[in-house]
């Protein structure tokens, strides 16, 4: 592999967790390899890796981003991811907010309902 998938693999499993990591790994197959590989240097490699802004910020900026284009389904995982990237449930809110405000009451509306039983999943295994 690349230098750029290796440090996007790194990037990826601190940001997500190791837990998450080697069950999409598992789940690899011939199939999906080359878009596992794509977003482990796309996304991981390159964009995450960026140092010009932080963890925090960039979970921020996914999360409404996510519920902005209404891809609802990723949510709760950049919600765990939130425990490794310092974002609060303080600045999850407020990017949510910012969704209302931009993209739609309906949309943010839908991300804090999946927010909500996330956070209180996590509450549960902690």
């Amino acid at each position: 592999m690349t230098a750029r998938y290796e440090k996007g693999m790194q990037t990826r499993r601190t940001v997500l967790g190791d837990a998450h990591v080697n069950r999409a790994e598992a789940n690899k197959t011939q199939f999906d390899a080359p878009f596992q590989t794509l977003i482990t240097e796309g996304a991981w490699g390159t964009v995450w890796t960026d140092d010009t802004i932080s963890h925090r910020e960039r979970s921020m900026l996914t999360l409404a981003l996510l519920a902005a284009t209404g891809n609802f389904e990723e949510i709760p995982m950049h919600i765990r991811a939130t425990a490794n990237t310092g974002a609060t449930k303080a600045d999850v809110i407020q990017a949510f907010m910012h969704v209302a405000i931009y993209a739609g009451v309906p949309k943010a509306n839908h991300a804090i309902k999946l927010a909500k039983q996330t956070y209180a999943e996590m509450e549960e295994t902690s």
